[in-house]
């Protein structure tokens, strides 16, 4: 772990330690999307006094107003998960060529494993592919000391810089030595440079080769760079790794020698090689991609890797020992746990909205959002979900696939967070181009998913203060739709003949299932009335059983219960809500058409 002095310590995560690095390295302006595990940075920096902070619609806003604020002289901080930078990729590669004039430093968070992310890409490749310099930090006490030196590297040598993190460095606690303030060297104001900043291809040209020389001189730095250490120790085996690998190395093997990697790229290549040199065995660790292990070998360095290290999902020190070969020793392997499938809130709108879509045989395309969860049993009513935004495109290609007289229709749903971040031109696709689907937009009134962050139409900021919030239905009509229909999604019969009449209509039509989430603060402070069921009406017939809600559960009848019931002797069980976890949204009470659900009495 980094060592640090007793004076000034504090118990971060490594997302707080990143804030507070930000506010003490002077940064005046931070943008970004939510998107776990990065959220918490903006979350916190918002805390900060002298720190203007937003969230953008989506990440590509997010970087472009960062590399404004840095073009007039801001230090600059843009955070966003991994899958967020395939949408900041546009601004990303250009930055590159344009550089900065305040420092700029771009959180990137990886998910290893997937805890909450639909793929599990390693974005250490954009680095090399954009030609960016990448540190990488292994705890809370590093990720401070790296954020503010990314900060020094971006203005000593003209470039964005990205900071790595994963899930486990994001989350992870441990004692960090915090300093006072100090704001940037650049003065903040207006000065055109359009050779430096415009980027038609006469400009891009010689920007290139400003690249190119950026590359070498970063090349000599990271050879001295204090991110990038060895640790000398049994040279039999020695290991080359970075980030929270280092971390399960030093616990899987104390004793051997290790070359911590901090600039991810460019990589000290004399540095790994005067390293080789002195082992006899070369292993390279490090979560998903081989990115290190190729770069070395391709620089004729021989070494192990992902022939023995998996490539696959998160590490951890057993799993590297037992890669090798090894005795896992006091190292315990990880304990198998039963499954706790997500499921959504009791009395969130989305169920209902979910619950009355599933009534149709439709070709359902799903977007990014706790709404995802309607692909599980027993809603089951999710067919595609590629990433945010795609719900709309997928809906309008099948559609254009099946032709007119194709048989099936589809229908994509969409949270409002994610329309706002890259639905809207999908819609505008589907109406210019003639689509026949059905757009729903779940329009719970903030972004749910990532811990309840405000978004455009939620009516207030990051920073607290009042905000406009858009209207979904005045701007679906700007974009040209004619049929828009407004629904409340705890509703269940209005749902269902709602859904009936767009879904048969042979032009585009919108929904908008507007309902606000449960956990929003303004709906924690409702007084809420929970319903109860009677055991003496209750058929089992299970319909409220079937939409899912974990406060409804399914009890089977004693003897004596079958007894007492008579006539419904044959019963095999019956349903029980649970008064602490009811919302009493009244789904299942719409449901239930034997009245045994009601309202509980002395509530």
């Amino acid at each position: 772990m980094t060592q640090v002095s007793s004076e000034n310590m504090q118990w971060l995560s490594g997302n707080e330690a990143i804030a507070r690095a930000a506010w003490e390295a002077g940064v005046t302006v931070a943008s970004g999307y939510p998107g776990t595990p990065s959220t918490e940075i903006l979350e916190n920096l918002s805390k900060y006094n002298d720190v203007y902070t937003e969230w953008a619609p989506n990440e590509k806003v997010g970087l472009e107003v960062g590399l404004g604020a840095s073009f007039a002289g801001a230090r600059v901080l843009v955070t966003m998960k991994h899958v967020g930078l395939n949408v900041a990729a546009d601004p990303l590669f250009t930055a590159s060529y344009t550089g900065v004039r305040g420092g700029i430093v771009i959180i990137n968070a990886d998910d290893p494993e997937m805890h909450s992310s639909q793929n599990e890409q390693d974005n250490r490749n954009y680095a090399f592919a954009a030609k960016l310099p990448m540190l990488e930090p292994s705890d809370p006490a590093e990720a401070r000391l790296m954020l503010k030196k990314a900060f020094e590297i971006s203005e000593q040598f003209d470039t964005p810089v990205i900071l790595r993190t994963t899930t486990r460095v994001a989350h992870v606690k441990g004692m960090v030595e915090t300093g006072e303030r100090q704001l940037g060297p650049i003065p903040v104001e207006i000065v055109k440079i359009p050779e430096k900043f415009v980027m038609l291809p006469g400009n891009a040209r010689i920007r290139r080769k400003v690249i190119a020389e950026r590359q070498e001189k970063l090349a000599n730095f990271v050879e001295s760079y204090e991110g990038n250490r060895i640790e000398w120790g049994d040279k039999k085996r020695g290991f080359i790794t970075g980030g929270i690998s280092y971390l399960y190395v030093k616990e899987a093997f104390p004793d051997a020698s290790v070359l911590k990697i901090g600039s991810t790229w460019p990589l000290p290549f004399d540095m790994i090689r005067d390293f080789a040199s002195q082992v006899e065995e070369l292993i390279v660790v490090e979560e998903l991609d081989p990115f290190l292990e190729t770069h070395i070998k391709a620089h004729g360095i021989p070494c192990i890797g992902k022939e023995k290290i998996p490539a696959i999902g998160e590490l951890n020190s057993f799993i590297i020992k037992k890669a090798l070969g090894e005795d896992t020793g006091e190292i315990y392997a990880p304990v198998e746990i039963p499954p706790r499938p997500p499921n959504m809130c009791p009395g969130c709108p989305h169920r209902g909205l979910f619950y009355s879509l599933s009534k149709y045989d439709v070709f359902i395309s799903g977007d990014i959002g706790c709404y995802t969860l309607g692909f599980l049993p027993p809603l089951s009513a999710m067919d595609s979900c590629i990433c945010m935004g795609a719900s709309i495109g997928v809906a309008h290609g099948m559609e254009k696939a099946l032709g007119e007289n194709g048989k099936g229709k589809t229908v994509a749903v969409i949270g409002d967070s994610t329309f706002l971040h890259s639905g809207i031109t999908g819609l505008t696709n589907m109406v210019y181009n003639k689509s026949a689907s059905t757009v729903i937009i779940l329009d719970n009134r903030i972004t749910a998913m990532t811990g309840h962050q405000p978004n455009p139409a939620s009516g207030s900021t990051l920073m607290g203060e009042p905000a406009n919030s858009i209207a979904f239905e005045e701007l679906c009509r700007a974009l040209g739709v004619k049929h828009i229909r407004t629904v409340n999604p705890h509703e269940i019969d209005t749902c269902i003949k709602v859904l009936k009449e767009e879904i048969e209509r042979p032009e585009p039509s919108v929904i908008i299932a507007r309902a606000p989430c449960v956990l929003i603060p303004e709906e924690r402070k409702r007084k809420k009335t929970p319903l109860t069921s009677s055991l003496d009406k209750c058929t089992g017939c299970t319909a409220c059983i079937r939409i899912g809600c974990p406060a409804i559960s399914w009890v089977p009848i004693t003897p004596e219960e079958g007894v007492k019931l008579g006539k419904k002797k044959k019963q095999k069980g019956y349903s029980r809500i649970s008064e602490d976890l009811c919302n009493g949204c009244g789904q299942c009470r719409t449901l239930c058409k034997f009245d045994a659900i009601a309202e509980a009495e002395g509530k």
